[in-house]
């Protein structure tokens, strides 16, 4: 679905190829409603896991992308409202949840925040 696609950026005319690496998680202090994608759950009734996540942020790409909006940023952030909006495109476009692809494994000697190169302070690099 949209963990791994292809795309005409609008603007160029550049083939682009978008895949999934990893998921981050952030915490908005002053958005108490940005705190963790479970809470989710009293609005919709289900739990954002991360396979869905995944797939709503590619949503959410591809329709930057398409629309022109895409300036090349290497992270995006995305109200509730289109949280919801895509999470909830995504799992009528699958069906079900459970028919969302599960996410590829990158590269099973690296740890993630190696691939990624995101440390902690105090973590070893």
């Amino acid at each position: 679905m949209y963990e791994d696609f292809k795309i005409t950026d609008r603007w160029t005319g550049e083939d682009l190829h978008c895949e999934w690496k990893g998921t981050v998680v952030a915490i908005a202090t002053r958005h108490a409603d940005a705190t963790d994608i479970r809470f989710q759950k009293r609005r919709t009734g289900y739990v954002i896991t991360d396979y869905l996540a995944a797939q709503a942020a590619g949503r959410y790409l591809q329709h930057a992308i398409q629309s022109g909006y895409d300036n090349g940023r290497e992270m995006y952030t995305m109200t509730v409202d289109e949280v919801l909006e895509h999470a909830n495109a995504v799992v009528k476009e699958a069906g079900r949840t459970d028919n969302l692809p599960s996410l590829p494994v990158i590269n099973p000697d690296i740890r993630p925040e190696d691939e990624m190169g995101i440390h902690l302070p105090g973590e070893p690099a």
